[in-house]
């Protein structure tokens, strides 16, 4: 690998700045292979409203966790994290650059700062006595239980937030280990040297961009895409097509809302999305920001200056 280059590059940021048209370019410039970091790409016959990479840019470089199960199957940060490191390992034996290229703060956090995740098996008996138990006697009586057991967690969460509370003790009970011992960074060995690169522009041309790529995915057949999965047998409470966008065109296929209603509404809740994931990004100190609004090449090309004219220890 040449000197310049770290271990493992990602390049994430909010959705719609051109995260895999840059990831691309950069990993046809340094031979690379991209591993997605989109909670949603890793579902089937979800292609276009995820805006998964095309069989056209699957073809120039390879991309990993993407289709890799049905909408109706559970998909965790625990299992995604064991793939994409599995991902690392493979593409570090072709003699290739790992790319970790999305928009799943969660996901780049977990793989990059290697947070152990607690089993995700739940126990369904115990959780509901659990919930019974708080319903009973108030959630500041589990919450003084927690104290007790994992005295960490406790202090960063509300004694009122019995969801956390709930799901705190069942990973003591579980496993025998508090969720703050689960929850401690242990960076992988597999990641190694890993340098951050996160997309940015304006407001309002992230704005603009998003509205447009909505309006593009419906003339390439997004509501058609949500009538297959409805047709194939996938139910409409499903997590994934609950997600955005799919959640609204569901209720369009169903007869229960008009398309220009969705497509605002749609186009709303993703500017809502890309400001939360931009605070999300914003609090990784180790992200380096570029900006993004001159186009993917521009972008791409200011990357490989920074890494070749940055020759220093991640």
């Amino acid at each position: 690998m040449s000197e310049f280059l770290p271990d493992v590059l990602a390049v994430v940021g909010p959705t719609a700045t051109g995260k895999t048209d840059v990831g691309i370019l950069l990993a046809e410039a340094l031979g690379g292979e991209i591993i997605s970091a989109d909670c949603m790409a890793v579902y089937q016959g979800m292609d276009i409203g995820t805006a998964k990479p095309s069989p056209e840019q699957r073809q120039r470089v390879p991309f990993h966790a993407i289709d890799v199960c049905r909408p109706d199957e559970p998909f965790s940060v625990a299992r995604f994290q064991q793939l994409a490191l599995e991902a690392i390992r493979q593409i570090r034996q072709r003699g290739a650059v790992p790319l970790v290229v999305g928009g799943t703060g969660l996901y780049v956090k977990a793989l990059l700062d290697g947070f152990q995740i607690p089993p995700t098996a739940a126990d369904e008996a115990l959780r509901h006595s659990l919930w019974q138990e708080a319903r009973r006697l108030g959630s500041r009586a589990l919450y003084t239980r927690l104290q007790e057991v994992d005295p960490f967690a406790a202090s960063r969460i509300h004694p009122h937030d019995a969801v956390r509370i709930i799901r705190a003790l069942e990973v003591y009970q579980v496993t025998g280990r508090p969720i703050s011992e689960w929850q401690r960074r242990q960076p992988p060995p597999e990641v190694g040297r890993c340098r951050r690169f996160g997309l940015t522009m304006s407001r309002e041309l992230l704005y603009q961009r998003i509205n447009e790529r909505v309006e593009r995915m419906i003339a390439q057949g997004w509501l058609e895409e949500v009538r297959r999965l409805l047709e194939a047998g996938y139910d409409p409470h499903l997590p994934a097509m609950r997600s955005l966008g799919y959640g609204e065109l569901v209720q369009v296929a169903q007869g229960k809302m008009e398309l220009s209603e969705a497509v605002a509404l749609i186009q709303r809740e993703t500017r809502r999305f890309a400001k939360r994931q931009l605070t999300w990004f914003r609090a990784d100190k180790q992200i380096e920001w570029v900006d993004a609004s001159q186009g993917a090449e521009r972008t791409a090309r200011q990357i490989l200056e920074r890494l070749r004219s940055e020759k220093r220890d991640i």
